[in-house]
């Protein structure tokens, strides 16, 4: 129970984070444009109090607690929020509102960034070293009648060092069967082993003519840095993280076919809420958990930077797809209506959608598949 409620604490302590900074970079651009701007609420309606009033801006609390949101005036019209009159957002120029759309998603980049240098500032920089880590061995394999062990560290395999993941299977595929002299470092101390490479079939169903049977990483150490490197290395790698989403995306129309997939897999499968507070529950449950937890934390804003962006109706790169359209036509805009139309049925699909990965998830969850993988 205990463990049940942590879980959730540290997962509202994420979303309301994440969602509360990425609303706060579109009230800050906001004020700074002189955007009129009604309410910075913490939380989502109904309303449970008012903090303060400065400048004509409520600042308020509300009863959910799964993030924040900014209400811009109303234009007099009809519409509401995002698009308002006399000094709002809707009257600002093109380049106004795609700053000030931009500027939600950036917040979440520079959070990523901050949290990454922190963490590498007290954890130090993760360098690969000369090794590679020994993971799962599976039973009936060359590895296990090896005796190879979990959490050995493989350093020499066949005379060659393992500096790099990729010698691993290459020098299985270069034997051509024969056995293989292995060193291996358990418990400080250097062990000698000899392995054959042979035939296995990973639990995912996948066959190898020749191979060992374990599973492997790169040995990686955390190198003590100063401030500078740290920050250098929480920029430099929120921006790889960000590359390696990018492409990934290619890949999400299969993933969420996956969920259809007669064995469907908690893994590699895009998830929802309920994912995301059972990845929380799973990372604090770690060994360095904290660590953990704002390493997540800092990975889900990368991904709320990415997704922003994507034009798909209802989210901030769709409404800065409008803007430029407005751009490109001198001015002259969209007709709300339509505008409304096509965010309201973005809206209507992606609550589909979230719906079909939360029943997912809630299935995962009922089959106790870890959504991180064993």
């Amino acid at each position: 129970m205990l463990t049940t409620v942590l879980s959730i604490g540290a997962f509202l302590l994420m979303l309301g984070l994440l969602v509360v900074v990425h609303e706060l970079g579109h009230f800050l651009s906001a004020i700074w444009l002189g955007i009129k701007v009604e309410e910075f609420g913490v939380g989502y309606p109904p309303r449970a109090l008012v903090l303060f009033e400065r400048s004509g801006v409520k600042y308020t609390l509300n009863w959910l607690p799964l993030g924040g949101f900014v209400r811009f005036a109303s234009s007099g019209d009809g519409q509401d929020s995002l698009y308002g009159a006399g000094g709002s957002l809707s009257a600002a120029s093109p380049w106004r509102k795609i700053l000030v759309m931009v500027a939600g998603p950036l917040m979440n980049l520079l959070l990523a960034m901050f949290i990454l240098a922190v963490i590498f500032m007290f954890q130090g920089v993760p360098t690969p070293s000369g090794g590679q880590d020994v993971g799962d061995i599976y039973a009936g394999t060359p590895a296990a009648a090896a005796g190879f062990q979990k959490g050995d560290e493989l350093i020499r395999l066949d005379g060659q060092a393992m500096t790099n993941s990729a010698l691993i299977p290459a020098t299985a595929r270069a034997s051509q069967g024969r056995t293989l002299d292995a060193v291996v470092l358990r418990d400080g101390k250097e062990i000698r082993l000899k392995v054959t490479p042979g035939p296995w079939t990973a639990p995912d169903g996948t066959s190898y003519a020749l191979g060992f049977g374990f599973s492997y990483s790169q040995k990686i150490v955390h190198v003590r840095a100063n401030p500078v490197e740290a920050v250098w290395r929480g920029v430099s790698d929120s921006l790889i993280l960000t590359s390696q989403m990018l492409k990934s995306l290619a890949s999400l129309p299969a993933s969420v076919m996956g969920i259809f997939a007669s064995t469907p897999s908690g893994t590699g499968q895009p998830i929802g809420p309920v994912g995301i507070a059972r990845a929380t529950g799973e990372v604090i449950q770690q060994p360095g958990g904290l660590l953990a937890f704002w390493n997540l934390t800092a990975i889900l804003s990368l991904n709320l930077f990415l997704l922003n962006l994507l034009p798909i109706p209802a989210l901030d790169g769709s409404h800065i797809i409008f803007a430029i359209i407005e751009w490109l036509r001198g001015g002259k805009k969209v007709p709300p209506e339509k505008e409304a139309i096509v965010h309201a049925f973005g809206f209507v699909a992606l609550m589909a959608l979230m719906l079909l990965i939360t029943v997912n998830d809630v299935i995962n969850a009922i089959h106790g598949t870890p959504v991180l993988g064993n």
